[in-house]
């Protein structure tokens, strides 16, 4: 039978759609309320993220016969927590929002931007998304601090599923937060809520500040720690789809999500695993199935958007970001490894690092930001320094030295010339 065997894959994309949303919702909910949404702003934006994303990964699956997987930007959505309230409230941010999908659109059609987005040193990188989501990483600790009886559950449900089932530690924790809410009470009730889905178009503003704090950090970030990794783990698979139109994809979809409040979508990086590897299908020309599904499944959990809203509400917001922080601790570890590993721009990525985690805004513009620029002079200066260190070639009628005379030449070579 021609559909025979569907089955697998099919139940691949949509458990890579639960667990990509229950993993990171309350991420994208966060940042969005941290830059001014109202709860129905934020709900919109959560619905239109997912509208984004089931009509991209279906599109495109349907298109190239691959697994295509998209998903929002998490580290995004972190960035936004990190920048906080911004001037001009949420239409400025959504504004910044437009100009994020209009740079990946335009890395999409110029090739040299992409380019010159890839030339930039991963450590440097790595660092600045160490700096966004190291404030959302310490909030389980100050959670358990101020809230013991609440965050104990969630971080022990989540280290037992991190040990045994990773993919599901973050929604096992979600659940532990919802559970030990109903136990202990929050004072409030769905009751009066309104879990109908509904889309809120909010009119961009444009706001230079808040396009530098957060239009070019959005783009950045998001190519940086998604669509690149995504590339890398479809290449690991043995996919390789054209960059390009995906780029152009993913920014025209962030562009229609933005007036309803959502902030970008991209390829998944991590739960691209999910649809593309042998468990979805032995066949790898039948993986693709599974992209479509994921399509479906975020299109249906997209309805659920006002209730995910409400559930958040009904908690306390430092138990929101607990959760949040506990989805990105892997990203954290993988960001700063990745920061520190190389010798060669280590001092670089720990000056982005410092800068980017302080958190301070300067002229209106947010520190990542301002770290990605610390960290770029930062490696100016000592590249320039190694390049004055290295020793300049004597000119010499004869032949060079023998370094097995004895001469000493050997040992006068100075550290800073060696790779």
């Amino acid at each position: 039978m021609r559909y025979r065997g569907m089955l697998p894959p099919v139940l691949a994309g949509l458990v890579s759609a639960v667990v990509g949303y229950a993993s990171s919702f309350t991420v994208v909910l966060a940042g969005l309320r941290a830059v001014g949404a109202t709860p129905a702003q934020a709900a919109s934006g959560l619905l239109a993220l997912c509208l984004a994303i089931a009509v991209t990964a279906i599109g495109l699956g349907l298109r190239y016969r691959m697994p295509i997987s998209i998903a929002w930007s998490t580290p995004g959505a972190a960035l936004l927590v990190a920048t906080g309230h911004v001037p001009g409230g949420f239409p400025a941010a959504v504004g910044a929002f437009l100009v994020a999908a209009g740079l990946m659109v335009l890395a999409g059609l110029v090739p040299w931007l992409a380019r010159a987005i890839a030339a930039i040193p991963r450590p440097i990188a790595g660092a600045m998304l160490a700096g966004v989501i190291l404030s959302l990483c310490t909030a389980p600790v100050k959670a358990m601090v101020e809230l013991p009886l609440l965050a104990a559950p969630v971080i022990v449900a989540w280290a037992v599923l991190f040990r045994f089932a990773r993919q599901w530690a973050v929604p096992g924790a979600l659940v532990a937060a919802v559970a030990a809410i109903a136990v202990h009470g929050s004072g409030g009730s769905l009751s009066g809520a309104a879990l109908r889905p509904a889309a809120a178009l909010t009119v961009p503003a444009l706001n230079p500040s808040v396009v530098v704090s957060i239009a070019v950090p959005l783009f950045l970030v998001t190519m940086a720690a998604q669509n690149v990794p995504g590339m890398a783990v479809m290449a690991t698979y043995g996919y390789t789809p054209p960059l390009r139109p995906l780029l152009v994809a993913t920014g025209l979809a962030s562009a229609a999500a933005a007036p309803f409040g959502g902030h970008a979508v991209n390829l998944a990086a991590i739960t691209a695993a999910l649809t593309a590897g042998p468990d979805t299908h032995p066949d790898p020309r039948r993986r693709w199935v599974a992209t479509v599904a994921l399509g479906a499944g975020q299109l249906t959990l997209g309805l659920g958007a006002s209730l995910a809203m409400a559930l958040v509400l009904l908690s306390p917001p430092l138990l929101v970001v607990a959760v949040a922080g506990l989805a990105l601790l892997p990203a954290l570890g993988s960001s700063l490894a990745t920061a520190v590993t190389e010798p060669e721009g280590r001092e670089a990525a720990v000056v982005t690092f410092v800068v980017t985690a302080s958190g301070t805004t300067i002229l209106g513009i947010g520190s990542a930001f301002w770290g990605l620029l610390a960290g770029g002079l930062t490696a100016l200066l000592l590249h320039r320094r190694r390049r004055a260190a290295q020793p300049s070639p004597q000119p010499s009628d004869g032949p060079e030295p023998s370094h097995e005379a004895g001469d000493g030449a050997a040992e006068a070579e100075p550290v800073a010339a060696r790779p």
